[in-house]
């Protein structure tokens, strides 16, 4: 199965900026997209972000819409999560998710996930 490991997180000041970023390895299937999902206490695991490797498709959801940006390089087999603004409703566990081609099922794997705190 595919392996994914996070790094960046950590904390910081409402208003400021972190980059996580999330590397592949001991690949078992062709990654088709890279997402960064968080999930915070008492609360369902949430999508953050989605990109194809392609880099055709993008996807925020309103609440990161406009401060957070995703990114990816295919030749590191890494993607980036740039986030500004950050605010103290950001406060989660970001988990990093990769996906194989649309299928049923559909090949998957996660990453242990890094803390990210953010401060008012």
């Amino acid at each position: 199965q595919v392996q994914l490991v996070e790094s960046g997180g950590g904390l910081v000041q409402a208003g400021g900026s972190l980059r996580l970023s999330c590397a592949a390895s001991a690949r078992t299937f062709d990654i088709y997209t890279m997402g960064w999902f968080r999930q915070a206490p008492g609360k369902e695991r949430e999508i953050v972000a989605r990109i194809t490797m392609s880099g055709g498709y993008i996807y925020y959801p309103d609440s990161v819409k406009g401060r957070f940006t995703i990114s990816r390089d295919n030749d590191k087999n890494t993607v980036y999560l740039q986030m500004n603004s950050l605010k103290p409703e950001d406060t989660a566990v970001y988990y990093c998710n990769a996906q194989g081609v649309p299928a049923i099922p559909r090949d998957e794997a996660w990453g242990q996930g890094t803390q990210v705190t953010v401060s008012s």
